[in-house]
């Protein structure tokens, strides 16, 4: 299957913002939840935000008001917006299309793109 393709990601100062982009096969979008997970260096990959076919949202508690999620069904593309940036936020930004379990969402092990690096300066 066709892979995601993420972009957006950049060099930016501590309180700055960035929007990320990715954009999905339209077979994978319309069916399902896309999320955000982001992983920074010797640290695990992490959620950051989902979001659900209807709309519905989720979001880590750190970037809880800071981090906004959002999907176009048109362009079979999901968007992060990010504001008031923190170097904490350092990471490689991936996005994912999980699947729903009694325990929570779960990713893809096969729907991994290439990622985005975001960097935040202090």
């Amino acid at each position: 299957q066709v892979q995601p393709v993420e972009s957006g990601g950049g060099l930016v100062q501590a309180g700055g913002s960035l929007r990320l982009s990715c954009a999905a096969s339209e077979s994978v979008f319309k069916l399902n939840a896309m999320g955000w997970y982001r992983q920074a260096p010797g640290k695990q990959r992490e959620m950051v935000a989902v979001i659900t076919v209807g709309g519905s949202t989720n979001y880590a508690d750190s970037v809880k008001g800071r981090f906004t999620i959002s999907r176009d069904n048109a362009k079979n593309t999901v968007y992060l917006q990010m504001n008031n940036l923190k170097p904490e936020d350092t990471a490689v930004y991936y996005c994912n299309a999980p699947t729903w379990t009694d325990y929570g969402f779960r990713t893809r092990d096969d729907y991994w793109g290439q990622g985005t690096q975001v960097t935040v300066s202090s």
